[in-house]
């Protein structure tokens, strides 16, 4: 009952409308008892009405406040009435977009003919375990809310969607069953149980939906899906029931309608080929199809929903010969509505139907059935009737033939459906027992139409049943809940609905009667219209219409209904011929006979499994009735409905009512009118009056104070009981104690005290807010009056000191100015006497100095003079002694080069008759190019020399010109004398060397006469050497064309071979990386063995071109092994510098780089002694020029004759003497090594090295087998590991198989050597006999230089081929790790054995130097195991003599406890015990480095092979956090690589390989049996972390060794390469890294949303408390309470700061703690702005402050530990976007700057913040529909182009940032780690 005092003016009340239903108005005047009028006035068009008022009751109803409207329940509204509720649903529909609204325990959900973004697997995650009463209304908050009961109680749900066609109860349906699916799954994936339920929406929608005027994919019949759960809440089947398939929709449709989808889909795969046999057509040729004028459906593509029909029944096994004969069944549906009925002849009303023979429409049906078409013919138009003693045919009309035609097609097409629904229901079968399940009801809701029929009566009728259902279940909670909080109430009255479901169907009711009247042979609707009309008038729920005798009116639930009985017995009966069931029988298609065969018993229509539920028995089933062909449909419903009943009383319902908000289908368009008839007849204003009966409004205690604690006195509080306060308060505002109850933790109250309680806090707001107010506004004007007075007084204050300053102004300026007057007259006076004063001075400087200078001038002018006179006089003499001097420097040149060219003659000839020399002796040509480069830098120093003689004699020309001058002038007279004596005698000198001139011009002559000579025969020689030079040219062009041809098609060949195998080498790659993870366990094992297994077979590329170029050199007795390569090293080089020498360039000699170093100075030597003949003729004229040039010290550009003016080089002729003597004997030498040569070369060759090339050939082809063997060889390994059969002997024979392998190709690859040197030696000899026995003229112009670079360059590209190849087979051992890894376990004995062997087998093949050397390195190994054994013995004895020094001390303190002091200081003085008890106590307690200089220690750890377990188990799999912590940090990890080094260090790859193997296994069977404890994920990330960095550290590489100490690159692993295992440590240690980050999130998932959301730690500043009731009894007392907002924050903060403190404390890398860290942040972030996303309550203004004030706690949090600038602050700006969001001004103003600060916001995100902004007060205005569609459109604009930007409404909480762990090096060296006692590693021995 509502109070009279809220009907006062001003009152906002609402008042019935005819088009608008209720519209707003406003009391002008106040209500009084007994006034029957009532002024008001309408808000929109402030219009005046006086509406009457009878009665109390008929008072119009209030309005909510605005703080109430678009609350999330409507329930928690303060009046609760139908204007309220209507109004409520269209502000969140259509203003809000919000689809969903609670209604009590029903949700209310609102089509609105749009996609919506908020069905995605982030929303179901954000739902997931979630309290469904704090997020907004959703169908997966209903689902979720079914899921925690059936969990928590273990008790059987159900989920009731009902509404009318159009509504949405399909898709709300199928978003049910798909949250199930995802969260009921095996994983985060959906399975295949869970796919075979979804699969089954598609399959249902086909042949059970259909387009009607209200809805394009209206369900045509109800369903009913029971998922079935196990214990762990897994889904492990499910089962569908059916209800009422509208069976006439299959042979008409209403216009604007379609037929059941399958039957287009099918149509518009008419032109497909696997189709073709269906004879198809357009929909529009079918009369089945076109009775609706409507085949297409806006934006629905046929072809494709066909597709996903068929995909769905694949997912639900039913294979393609099933489903072909599915189609042809639905075809031939289709050609039977084709099938023309004709009539005979006679009365039109008795003349029988016909059917023409050659009908294609029958043809085609009969065909597709296989059944006969004569007796379908027959039997369509005839029926056959039975009497007692014959059977008779009876011919039918057309109207009745086209009855039982229609008859027919409805009953095979339900029967298709029946079987349909059978196989779905085999395939969702359970296989094993459920535990409990999840039942969800599709079924019709309530309708109405103008013209009712059958089908309408059996909807109505389930709805009735429901309804009452509904009513019990509302009525029992509400009553539930007064009991639970002790409450006095009264029994509420509801509407009960069973008298209307006992006209239907108790005896005697209208199905009674239905069914008694289908059995009489001439029944007729009329009459059983009458028989209801005499039995059922006096039922207050039936009625008989005025103006219709063939009609009846049912008064339902929710409206009157009148049903025409028109086609009532036919739909009952359901009736189909018998002759025609057999026919159908009879087909020769076994799937059709099935189909139709009789089935004996009842079966439930849906043809689901009978499940055993444990349930109230229901009523039996009446006698007569065994069979299901004997019950008319009504009956038949009648069962089921009941059967549907009894599951929904044995279970939990949830209520989801669908309502169609307007008949267009208009996106969020809402039409009152519509809506509240729906809402009238879904039983949602029937639970408002249910609640309103009561006590709708609840409190808390805390709540209720918090929210009105302003109408509190202070004498009335009691903090510490709030129940007490609140009575106190409430006794003094409500005077009518039936208003309220108190509870045991609720306040409840009755409808409409809530907003009389906010009224009276308005009021009280009011009032306070006018008293400050008052008191503001006196304190401003106050304060305006005092600040008007003070700037009067300083205004008065400043005016009378301007005047005051300004008269003291004038004072001082007419003193200044006669001041000023009299300092500037004594200035001008001043300023005149010193001018006249500077000017006479000035006058007496200028003449003074005028006299000055010219005497000064007629000085200086003569001593110039002087000096010019003597260095005129010097520069003539010296000119004159310049020209002596170069007269005679010629004249000595001259001579001398005509003795250089006569012994260069000579020289010249001799070297003509050794030309062979330089071929043969090597060295002897070595050494000349070491002279020549001698006396090169001789010259050049000889240069410098000259160089720096010149500068010399320059500066001392310089000196003696500076120095001379004075000299000059003193002494020129005596100089001139000197100079003229000088002159005299050099003339005498000159005539002298006149006379030698003429004799040596006459010698010049003779010379070159007999030079002349000698140079026509050199010339005749020459031209008949280059004519065969000519022929040989030719002849070696041939043979270079035909074996470059050659050796370019097998490259070709070689080349293509290779890239086919790298193809296929990359494909199997592929494919077994995939494998990677599985089989990386088993790898490691056998990859050991298969390294130990090649490691003595690797050798350099090199050695092919090596032995190639070794075998090129003519001499056969030559071998170039490494030693005589070390020891020719220099004699390269000087080869090498030859280059600067020779006028014409080697090929081979610019060979830029090899390989090898030594095989490329062999190379380059070797191409020096091929060298051509026209080289060495070069050579020696060079060597000829250069010998001349250092004997005359002339180059040979005096070559015509000519005197040339070089200068002169002075040069030790000693030197030069001695030269010449070492080049004869050199070339005496050479003459002597070139006949030697030509003797060999003439000696026969012997048959066995001509047929050595075809056995090389043969080896190439041997070598090409051989590899394609291989190829084969390990693709049978690829398909045995991916059987996963006989994996383990496959590898092992491959193992061997490749050992074999190298070692052959190692072998073939040195006889292609031998090839190669041997086909040179060939051509060596073909040119011998092909030139006359001189092999040297085929190399005259370099040919067989060319060739050699060609054919090094084949060698090359043929090595790089092989390298390739090598890094595939590489890449493809890579690949087989992992299978390797997987036969770990099973292989261990075998690798044992076949380890021996392979020792055996290689110490049998070892060359003698390789055992020697094996011999050596075991007897080295020997003796360091003796030697450690030696150490161990040491360390034992100075363990004792520790122990004994302990005891010692112990005796010696007792000693001293009995006064005796003596043997004491004795032994402190000689052990100090003292300092060894402390180091040993502080190793038990922490395990602390110790250093020791008095030991050198290497840093490594000795163990047994048999210990290695006890390792692992003790520092592994038994290490607890709480020793770990106690320890040094990742101690373990160093502990290990210790144990490695040892392994290292003995050379023992098998136990290095095996320790790594145990220890990765180990730290993985930890990890996953701990896998919640974070301490221990956090332990062994740090040492995985720690390990990987010493394996890098240590490794050897220089990159890692930047930081390294001299002592830890020592320490260096010296034989094994660790890379593979430190790439499976780093993918452990990322694997750790999620699994730390994983149990992270588990842990801080449920302090989330308190820490962040709910915690309100700035104090006063409150939000308005929920109000909303909860939705169901999940939420038990018994359940343990959630921790407080204050504790969830407090735990927060206190783990992680825990967890920061753990990391470091274990040495985290600082990097990857940030990364970590970053990782959480976002979790947390994310998980809390998902929530906030889905929370009204938290969105509101001082929620935003709240929030923001607590990311602030985490930010200085971030600070305080140093973790500001890992990225967490970058990730949680959404949330505090977010949070600004809601504190930001929400004007048009600020539209750009809203957009601007929410960068990191979704469109999406930041218009859901702003639909549920919900002001706390009523002070506050709502957020404008126009500012949150103007900031949609800004933010469109902007972001159109920015993809970066994220659209999801919800934010991923699972993304997983990128890790790294970068390298970190220790600064902790090995020798100073001791093991503490506490690891009970005692076994291991340090060394």
């Amino acid at each position: 009952m509502i109070s009279d005092e809220l009907y006062c003016t001003g009152a906002r009340v609402w008042i019935p409308d005819p088009n608008e239903v209720w519209i707003a108005a406003t009391l002008s005047e106040k209500w009084t008892p007994g006034q029957t009028t009532l002024s008001i006035e309408i808000e929109d068009s402030l219009q005046a009405r006086q509406i009457k008022v009878p009665t109390r009751e008929k008072l119009p109803p209030l309005r909510n406040p605005d703080i109430l409207i678009g609350e999330n329940d409507l329930t928690s509204m303060s009046y609760l009435n139908e204007p309220e509720v209507l109004y409520n649903l269209q502000v969140r529909f259509a203003d809000r977009n919000c689809i969903y609204t609670y209604c009590g325990i029903v949700l209310v959900a609102i089509n609105p003919y749009d996609d919506l973004p908020i069905y995605g697997n982030e929303i179901v995650q954000a739902y997931n375990g979630q309290d469904s009463n704090n997020l907004d209304p959703h169908i997966y908050a209903v689902a979720e809310e079914a899921f925690k009961q059936m969990s928590r109680f273990e008790q059987n749900q159900s989920i009731i969607v009902s509404g009318e066609s159009g509504a949405g109860k399909t898709v709300s349906a199928k978003y049910a069953m798909r949250y199930f699916a995802i969260v009921g799954g095996s994983s985060h994936d959906e399975t295949q149980v869970e796919k075979k339920v979804l699969a089954s929406n598609p399959i249902m929608e086909a042949i059970g939906n259909a387009k009607t005027t209200r809805n394009d994919n209206s369900s045509r019949f109800g369903k009913y899906i029971e998922i079935d759960f196990k214990k762990d809440l897994t889904i492990i089947g499910a089962q569908m029931r059916t209800y009422l398939l509208e069976k006439s929709r299959v042979v008409f449709q209403a216009p604007e309608e379609r037929n059941y989808h399958i039957f287009y889909q099918l149509c518009a795969m008419r032109e497909d080929e696997e189709f073709s046999h269906l004879g198809l057509q357009c929909p529009e040729e079918f009369t089945y199809l076109s009775h609706g004028e409507c085949t297409e459906i806006d934006g629905v593509d046929d072809m494709v929903e066909f597709e996903a029909t068929k995909k769905a029944l694949d997912i639900l096994g039913l294979n393609k010969v099933t489903q072909q004969e599915m189609f042809k069944i639905f075809a031939a549906v289709l050609h039977l509505g084709n099938v023309s009925l004709t009539e005979r002849t006679g009365d039109s009303s008795k003349i029988p139907a016909r059917i023409n023979s050659t009908d294609p429409a029958l043809k085609s049906f009969c065909t597709l059935l296989g059944i006969d078409e004569d007796q379908t013919n027959k039997w369509l138009c005839n029926r056959q009737i039975q009497t007692v003693g014959e059977t008779l045919t009876k011919p039918l009309t057309v109207a009745q033939a086209s009855f039982s035609r229609d008859a027919l097609a409805k009953h095979v097409y339900a029967e298709l459906f029946q079987y349909i629904v059978t196989q779905i229901n085999k395939s969702l079968a359970c296989r094993e027992k459920s535990q409990s399940f999840i039942g969800v009801l599709d079924i019709y809701g309530f309708e109405t139409f103008e013209i009712n029929s059958f089908e309408q009566f059996c909807i109505n009728y389930a709805n009735e049943k429901l309804q009452q259902q509904f009513n019990l279940h509302v009525f029992k909670l509400e009553q539930e809940e007064y009991v639970k909080e002790q409450i006095e109430w009264s029994m509420i009255d509801f509407y009960d609905n069973q008298p209307c479901i006992d006209l239907i169907e108790a005896k005697l009711g209208i199905l009674d009667l239905l069914d008694e009247e289908c059995k009489v042979p001439n029944g007729s609707d009329a009459n059983w219209c009458t028989k209801m009309y005499e039995r059922l008038t006096k039922h207050k729920h039936f009625g008989k219409p005025k103006t219709s005798r063939t009609a009846f009116i049912i008064d339902h639930f929710a409206d009157k209904v009148q049903y025409e009985t028109d086609g009532f017995l036919d739909k009952n009966r359901d009736a189909v011929l018998e002759t025609q069931l057999k026919i159908l029988r009879a087909s020769t298609s076994e799937f059709v006979a099935d189909l139709f065969v009789d089935k004996s018993g009842a079966s439930d229509t849906s043809g689901a499994k009978k499940k055993t539920v444990q349930v109230r028995p229901g009523q039996k089933q009446p006698k007569g009735m065994s069979k299901a062909s004997k019950q008319t449909v009504g009956s038949q419903f009648r069962e089921s409905l009941r059967s549907l009943m009894t599951t929904l009383f044995s279970t939990t319902p949830h209520y989801v009512r669908c309502i169609k908000p307007n008949d267009e289908k208009a996106a969020f368009t809402f039409d009152p009118t519509r809506a509240v008839q729906q809402l009238r007849a879904c039983g949602v204003l029937e639970t408002i009056r249910i609640s309103a009966a009561g006590y709708p409004s609840r409190w808390t205690y805390p709540e209720f104070y918090q929210r009105y604690r302003v109408l509190c006195k202070f004498k009335q509080i009691q903090r510490n009981d709030m129940r007490q306060t609140c009575e106190k308060v409430l006794n003094g505002l409500i005077n009518d104690p039936d208003k309220y109850q108190f509870g045991k933790t609720k306040i409840f109250f009755r409808a409409g005290q809530v907003a009389y309680l906010e009224k009276l806090r308005s009021d009280k707001l009011q009032a306070c807010g006018i008293m400050i107010q008052k008191h503001v506004k006196g304190w401003i004007y106050k304060k305006k009056y005092l600040a008007i007075r003070k700037s009067t007084l300083l205004l008065q204050m400043y005016a009378r000191g301007y005047l005051a300053r300004k008269h003291a102004q004038f004072l001082r300026e007419t003193r200044a100015a006669i001041r000023i007057q009299k300092i500037y007259r004594g200035f001008c006076s001043r300023k005149s006497y010193y001018r006249h004063r500077k000017a006479v001075i000035t006058i007496q400087a200028l003449a003074r100095g005028i006299l000055a200078r010219k005497r000064y001038a007629e000085l200086l002018r003569n001593v110039k003079a002087v000096v010019i006179q003597k260095h005129v006089r010097r520069w003539l003499q010296v000119k004159k002694y310049r020209m002596v001097l170069k007269g005679i420097v010629l004249i000595q040149s001259h001579f001398r080069r005509r003795k250089a060219r006569l012994l260069f003659k000579m020289l010249k000839i001799e070297a003509k008759s050794v030309d062979h020399i330089k071929k043969v002796n090597k060295g002897l040509e070595n050494k000349i190019i070491e002279l020549q480069q001698k006396i090169e830098d001789m010259k050049k120093v000889q240069k410098d020399f000259d160089n720096d003689r010149s500068k010399l004699e320059n500066s001392q020309k310089e000196l003696e010109r500076l120095k001379g001058s004075e000299e000059h002038l003193r002494s020129a007279s005596n100089k001139i004398t000197e100079l003229e004596e000088i002159i005299a005698r050099l003339e005498a000198e000159l005539e002298k060397e006149r006379a030698e001139k003429q004799d040596l011009i006459s010698e010049k002559s003779l010379l070159a006469s007999n030079a002349h000579e000698k140079q026509q025969e050199q010339d005749e020689t020459d031209k008949s050497q280059k004519e065969q030079i000519l022929k040989l040219e030719e002849e070696m062009a041939e043979m270079k064309s035909k074996m470059q041809a050659e050796m370019n098609l097998r490259l070709d060949q070689e080349r293509k071979q290779v890239i086919q195998e790298m193809a296929v080498e990359r494909e199997h790659h592929q494919r077994l990386v995939k494998d990677h993870g599985r089989l990386q366990q088993r790898m490691e094992n056998l990859l050991e063995e298969r390294n130990a297994k090649i490691s003595g077979h690797a050798r350099h590329p090199s050695d092919v071109s090596s032995v190639s170029i070794d075998s090129s050199v003519p001499d056969s007795g030559i071998n170039f092994s490494d030693e005589v390569r070390h020891n020719n090293e220099s004699d390269f080089d000087s080869l090498r510098r030859r280059k600067k020498f020779e006028n014409t360039e080697s090929p081979l000699v610019t060979e830029s780089q090899t390989v090898n170093k030594t095989g490329d100075e062999t190379e380059k030597g070797a191409a020096e002694i091929a060298g051509s003949e026209d080289t060495k003729a070069e050579d020696r004229e060079t060597i000829a020029d250069d010998r001349s040039t250092i004997l005359g010290g002339e180059t040979s550009e005096t070559r015509d004759g000519d005197v040339d003016d070089s200068k002169p080089a002075n040069l030790d002729l000693g030197m030069m003497l001695k030269l010449q003597t070492r080049v004869r004997d050199l070339e005496k030498e050479r003459n002597q090594l070139l006949k030697e040569k030509e003797n060999v070369d003439r000696r026969p060759r012997s048959e066995s090295q001509y047929s050595d090339v075809a056995a090389d050939h043969q080896k190439l082809i041997e070598l090409e087998m051989e590899n394609a063997r291989l190829k084969e060889s390990l693709e049978r390994l690829q398909k045995a590991v991916a059987l996963g059969q006989g994996g383990n002997e496959e590898i092992t024979n491959q193992f061997t198989a490749l050992n074999e392998e190298l070692s052959r190709r190692r072998e073939e690859c040195i006889q292609l050597k031998s090839l190669l040197a041997s086909r040179t030696k060939d051509s060596i000899e073909t040119a011998k006999e092909s030139y006359g026995g001189n092999a040297e003229i085929l190399n005259e112009d370099g040919e067989l230089a060319s060739a050699y670079q060609t054919l090094k360059d084949v060698n090359r590209v043929l090595q790089r081929d092989l390298e390739l190849e090598k890094s595939g087979y590489k890449r493809k051992e890579l690949e087989l790790r992992a299978t390797i890894e997987e036969l770990k376990k099973d292989n261990n004995r075998q690798q044992d054995l076949i380890g021996q062997l392979n020792k055996v087998a290689s110490n049998l093949s070892m060359s003698p130097e390789q055992a020697m050397q094996n011999a050596l390195q075991f007897e080295i190994q020997r003796l360091m195991s003796e030697n450690l054994d030696m150490r161990e013995k040491c360390d034992q004895l100075e363990d004792k003599v520790r122990k004994l020094k302990k005891a010692v001390k112990i005796y010696s303190n007792r000693l001293k406890e009995h006064g005796v002091s003596g043997n004491s200081e004795g032994v402190s003085s000689k052990g100090k015990p003292e300092e060894g008890l402390e180091e040993d106590e502080e190793e038990e307690m922490g395990g602390k480095i110790k250093y020791q200089p008095t030991k050198n220690y290497m840093g490594m750890l000795e163990y047994k092979k048999e210990e290695e377990a006890a390792l692992v188990k003790q520092l592994v799999t038994d290490l607890k956090p709480r020793v770990a912590i106690t320890l040094i940090p990742t101690l373990p990890a160093y502990i290990l690589f210790m144990c490695l080094r040892h392994t290292d260090h003995l050379n023992e790859d098998s136990r290095c390989k095996t320790l790594l193997t145990n220890v990765i296994n180990g730290i993985k069977k930890v990890s996953k049996a701990h896998q919640d404890d974070i301490e221990t994920l956090i332990l062994w990330l740090s040492n995985t972390c720690r390990f990987l960095h010493l394996l890098k550290q240590y490794s050897g590489e220089k990159s890692f060794q930047v930081e390294n100490t001299e002592l830890q690159n020592n320490h260096c692993l010296r034989n094994f390469d660790l890379s593979e295992y430190r790439a499976i440590l780093n993918d452990l240690a990322v694997w750790l890294y999620q699994g730390v980050v994983k149990t992270a999130k588990e842990h801080i998932h449920p302090l989330i949303v308190g820490a962040l959301l709910e915690y309100e730690g700035i104090q006063g500043l409150s939000s308005k408390p929920s109000m909303s009731r909860q939705r169901s009894s999940s939420h038990s007392d018994t359940l343990e309470a959630p921790s407080t907002p204050e504790h969830c924050f407090e735990n927060l903060i206190k783990t992680l700061s825990s967890w920061v403190n753990l990391m470091r404390t274990h040495g985290f890398d600082t990097l990857v703690v940030n990364q970590l860290f970053k990782q959480l942040f976002y979790f947390i972030v994310a998980t809390a702005a998902n929530n906030l996303l889905l929370r009204k309550d938290m969105c509101n203004w001082s929620k935003g402050m709240q929030i923001r004030y607590n990311l602030s706690n985490l930010e200085q949090w971030l600070r305080d530990n140093r973790l500001h600038e890992c990225g967490a602050v970058e990730a949680m700006e959404p949330l505090i976007q977010a949070s600004q969001l809601l504190q930001a001004r929400k004007t048009a103003e600020d539209v750009d700057s809203i957009c601007e600060m929410c960068s990191q916001l979704s469109v999406a995100q930041i218009i859901k913040i702003l639909n549920l902004y919900t002001p706390v007060d009523e002070y506050e205005e709502r957020v404008p529909i126009s500012f949150i569609r103007k900031i949609q459109q800004t933010l469109k604009e902007k972001r159109k182009s920015d993809s970066s930007n994220p659209q999801a409404l919800l934010i991923d909480t699972k993304q997983f940032f990128p890790v790294m762990f970068p390298f970190c090096p220790s600064s902790i060296g090995l020798e100073s780690i001791d093991i503490p006692s506490v690891l009970k590693l005692g076994f291991l021995v340090r060394l």
